[in-house]
């Protein structure tokens, strides 16, 4: 292209991943300008408010009166003097100076764009983009210019916005409408009047009015919905029509048995629906491939257990990996204890399993004794081999990546069926974006007996009345926790910070009286471990600890959870420590214990925490809160990088998108018809250019 030789495409590459024409296209500016709106320099002293906006752009025409080049090595910089009839507006540059000096020529008029910052009481355009005033511009012949987001490597090179501007207005006078062919069926584009591909391209770049932006940005959110959700239909439906799986097809004893004597506590209709829908999934001979999504004490455990009896009763094995030890050596508790009675043999094996045990378990895991395996990432280790592996359930999937999970699947010579569990609730929106290639279950209710955690605010100024609420537990018999933050930056400070706290806790409560654990990530595991069984017997009644404890420990009898410094804390992850509490028949409580300086985020998050306990109405805050980037497992996951669409404010668009498609994929699967053929031909081109999630 014409003004891009080999160093400029170099740097188009490295600072913005603009490879081709295609890339350039699709570098949408973030904001234009009015060409015809010039601002005198003597408004941009009186005129500005910044009130509004503490960064605020101008353009401005006038003639250079001069320049120079001022300061020495670090603090040099080029200042130049612009004047038009009000006045004399200073202009200066830090970086680039060399190259921008060459561009200037004192007597000549230039039209002028910058932020504009204040100097000595006097206003001063830093970094400005300038270019040599024409007739062309003088006439506003362009009445809304695109500005672009640039780097300051490629503005010092001569690509500032509007530059990059310029190199877009010379690929649209290339490129023609059979080289931007329509990815969207024509019955679509009728029913929701939107222009066509070529034209949403020119339009959202250079529009002649506002009303033809709005036109095209409403064009380009919904292609990149529809394309996305598109895939993820595609690809699951490619899952349900060829994968083969196991076939569970009968219900016998184990889980009969179990179901009739053994269970603990009546279902939740939540919970039937769900092992229903695994039950179908399970028997058609297909491998089944489904997320189960539970808030926390929502009874997931059971469902699993159910599932791996169902597996055992049609002659396969069963593993529940988990990702952390705690968390493995909690399920193999908890799990053992529900089976006791039944028969069914059920190992653990981790990371310090001694090499006895695991000798022992890998002989009766291969030759099928071992019906039900609970453990870490050791379960992917190449030496441990299964007879008849039938089923693959997953905790906390987001911690594992693509290839640790595969690896169990190719434990079978049928990929086993696999079961994702996740306590952390995922917003439908995301869920439907995100993991859309899977079926897709939810338990959305509590079991029976379980009571609502109470949820309150209280300032440090407090701290005694929170103690002494502590105090009043303990001394009927209950536990706490009192957590501290996880300020990764510092792993010395957090140190400090928690040492100090537990010293501060002992002054409440004092031994022999009173007796507390200490958990944190410095310590050696097995002290980890003591400290936290130790807790877990009721040997000691309050828990002083970092995040550590999140997922995986379980003490219905705890019943107070204090949160340290609670506005540090996300969400979900205020939520995820509250789950440690409640999960007995007493009654519980979280206190969030703050300072008083709390920003407009933090003050929201307690606000939304001490108002619901509902999973799911805190992961849609939580997602409103910190954009989809930021919701845990989802960083992976190519299907969220939209240029344009955002799944927070533009859910009314991916809801008719994701209809749309559905509609079309049941109608016409494999996209034959003449009307969806040009929608055919753009996922086939595009084949293998984006990486998209899947969970096997």
């Amino acid at each position: 292209m014409k003004g891009v030789g080999p160093q400029r495409a170099d740097l188009l590459r490295k600072e913005l991943g603009i490879f081709t024409f295609g890339d350039l296209l699709e570098h949408y500016p973030f904001r234009h300008i009015d060409r015809t709106k010039i601002n005198l320099i003597s408004e941009l002293a009186t005129q500005i408010d910044f009130s509004t906006s503490d960064t605020v752009y101008a353009q401005v025409m006038g003639r250079l009166m001069s320049f120079e080049i001022v300061g020495q090595r670090a603090g040099k910089r080029l200042i130049a003097q612009l004047k038009d009839k009000t006045g004399i507006l200073e202009l200066t540059w830090f970086q680039g100076i060399s190259w921008v000096q060459k561009q200037l020529e004192v007597g000549q008029s230039y039209l002028v764009f910058g932020r504009v910052t204040y100097y000595n009481g006097q206003p001063q355009l830093v970094h400005p983009e300038l270019e040599v005033l024409t007739a062309e511009i003088q006439t506003g012949k362009n009445f809304l210019e695109p500005v672009y987001s640039t780097t300051e490597k490629l503005r010092v090179r001569g690509l500032g916005g509007r530059q990059i501007g310029k190199l877009t207005q010379l690929l649209m006078g290339m490129v023609h409408e059979k080289d931007i062919p329509e990815n969207l069926p024509d019955p679509v584009l009728n029913k929701l009047k939107l222009i066509n591909r070529f034209q949403a391209c020119r339009q959202i770049h250079f529009p002649q009015t506002p009303a033809e932006y709005n036109e095209a940005v409403k064009r380009l959110k919904f292609e990149e919905f529809f394309i996305a959700q598109l895939r993820m239909n595609l690809l699951r439906l490619k899952r349900h029509r060829y994968s083969k799986g196991v076939v569970f097809d009968k219900v016998g004893d184990y889980f009969n048995g179990f179901y009739k004597n053994h269970l603990p506590f009546a279902l939740t209709t939540a919970q039937k629906r769900v092992i229903k829908e695994i039950r179908t999934d399970t028997a058609r001979g297909r491998q089944m491939n489904r997320l189960l999504q539970g808030d926390v004490g929502s009874g997931k455990t059971i469902v699993a257990v159910l599932v791996m009896l169902l597996a055992i009763d049609n002659n396969y094995q069963a593993c529940l990996m988990a990702p952390t030890e705690i968390l493995a050596q909690q399920h193999y508790k908890t799990i053992s204890s529900l089976l006791e009675k039944t028969g069914v043999p059920v190992k653990l094996l981790t990371g310090s399993t001694k090499a006895a045990e695991r000798k022992k378990i890998l002989k009766e895991l291969e030759e099928g004794h071992v019906k039900i395996l609970i453990g870490t990432h050791a379960i992917i280790e190449d030496v441990v081999k299964f007879n008849n592996l039938g089923i693959v359930i997953i905790d906390e999937q987001h911690r594992f990546g693509v290839a640790q999970r595969a690896k169990l699947w190719e434990k079978a010579r049928i990929p086993p069926h696999v079961l994702v569990m996740t306590a952390t609730p995922i917003p439908r929106t995301l869920a439907m974006t995100a993991y859309g290639d899977l079926d897709y279950s939810v338990i959305d209710e509590l079991p029976p007996g379980r009571k609502p955690i109470t949820t309150v605010h209280r300032y440090e100024s407090q701290r005694s009345r929170v103690m002494d609420f502590i105090r009043a537990e303990i001394d009927k018999g209950r536990q706490a926790y009192i957590i501290f933050p996880l300020i990764e930056e510092s792993a010395k400070l957090d140190y400090e910070n928690l040492m100090h706290g537990y010293e501060n806790v002992k002054t409440y409560f004092p031994e022999p009286k009173y007796w507390i654990s200490m958990v944190h990530g410095r310590q050696p595991a097995d002290q980890k471990k003591l400290n936290m069984k130790r807790f877990v017997d009721h040997d000691t009644q309050i828990m002083v600890s970092t995040t550590v404890i999140e997922v995986g420990v379980d003490v219905p009898n705890a019943s107070v959870m204090v949160i340290e410094s609670a506005e540090k804390f996300g969400l979900s992850q205020l939520h995820q420590l509250r789950g440690r509490v409640g999960r007995g028949a007493e009654k519980s409580y979280c206190v969030l214990l703050s300072g008083t300086k709390l920003g407009n985020d933090a003050r929201e998050r307690i606000r939304i925490m001490t108002s619901t306990n509902n999973g799911f109405e805190i992961a849609e805050k939580d997602l409103e809160l910190r954009g989809p980037g930021d919701i845990e497992g989802t960083k992976q996951s190519g299907v969220l990088n939209f240029k344009l669409a955002s799944i927070v404010q533009d859910r009314p668009i991916l809801e008719l998108a994701r209809n749309m498609v559905s509609e079309m994929v049941e109608n016409d699967p494999d996209l034959n018809s003449a009307e969806n053929l040009q929608t055919k031909v753009f996922l086939q081109r595009q084949k293998g250019h984006i990486t998209w999630s899947k969970i096997s």
